[in-house]
């Protein structure tokens, strides 16, 4: 799919910090002292806040992402969580993707389209529409621009998503603005954002929803990447993090277990069905199927 997850900028020191916040509320001691805590120490204490559904402390630590190449039916379903920073490409101010569409398809072609319409805009608007509609086996000059859904005619959407840009630009041409050209433009369309969440929002709800196999396919494969992105730099931290079944199967448990265990049939599941109603005994195979959307 051609979708980039990136980590931007974390709070360095998560794991203490959610370990000394967890004490805080519990210990006598001043900060001096619960910062002083050993690696062991941080472990207990971020296991305790499953044991105590106590997931305020995780609150005080933050991520932020760059997911680049995804579409705008995805990020219209990823700024439904609110405990959260955005800032999104605008395709009123830019071309976006589409341009790049274009200019390969102009490339094919050997039609010679200027790489940006700086001095004659209606001619290298209508030049791109030309490029566009000429442009044969359109499919990979569609995945440039646009996010292909796992369709049984990948090419009929392909050729409606290259009608469709080449509209844009003929409006383009005829004076249209950017703002009003791109209601035709459809919403698998490419775009990137920067995300920012705590660790809170990221553990109890996001991954929970969005890693699961009940999630829409492509944002769930942006949840599984983004927290390949966190176990890069603090697997203490998101080694249990998941999908509802996971989340909900670490509270309840006297310790929570790695997501790695329960992928690997280590860890059982003792939850009677998910929050999402999948039976105990069908768990395992529902998490495995979560878990490859990590590779699509």
């Amino acid at each position: 799919m051609n979708i980039d997850v990136r980590l931007l900028q974390l709070s360095q020191d998560a794991p203490r910090l959610i370990a000394i916040s967890s004490k805080v509320s519990l210990s006598g001691k001043v900060f001096d002292e619960l910062k002083g805590m050993s690696d062991e120490e941080v472990e207990v204490w971020i296991r305790e806040t499953y044991r105590r559904a106590h997931f305020s402390p995780w609150e005080h630590a933050s991520y932020t992402f760059l997911i680049d190449g995804l579409s705008r039916v995805a990020t219209h379903q990823l700024v439904r969580h609110r405990v959260a920073s955005y800032t999104q490409q605008s395709h009123r101010y830019s071309e976006g993707y589409l341009r790049r569409m274009a200019l390969k398809a102009s490339e094919q072609l050997s039609l010679g389209c200027p790489e940006k319409p700086q001095k004659d805009k209606k001619a290298a608007y209508l030049c791109y529409a030309e490029a566009l509609r000429k442009v044969g086996p359109q499919l990979e000059v569609a995945k440039i621009g646009f996010v292909p859904p796992p369709v049984k005619s990948p090419e009929l959407w392909a050729r409606q998503v290259v009608e469709a840009t080449a509209t844009y630009y003929e409006l383009l041409a005829r004076g249209t603005r950017r703002e009003d050209a791109r209601y035709v433009i459809p919403d698998s369309v490419r775009t990137r954002i920067v995300v920012t969440m705590n660790a809170r929002e990221l553990i109890q709800v996001f991954f929970p929803l969005r890693m699961c196999t009940r999630a829409q396919w492509e944002i769930r494969h942006i949840a599984w990447k983004l927290w390949a992105e966190l176990m890069k730099v603090h697997p203490q931290l998101w080694k249990y993090a998941g999908p509802s079944c996971v989340f909900r199967e670490n509270t309840e448990r006297e310790e929570p277990a790695a997501l790695e265990e329960y992928l690997r049939g280590q860890k059982a599941f003792g939850i009677r069905r998910c929050p999402e109603l999948v039976e105990n005994k069908a768990i395992p195979t529902c998490l495995a199927n979560a878990y490859m959307t990590l590779n699509l």
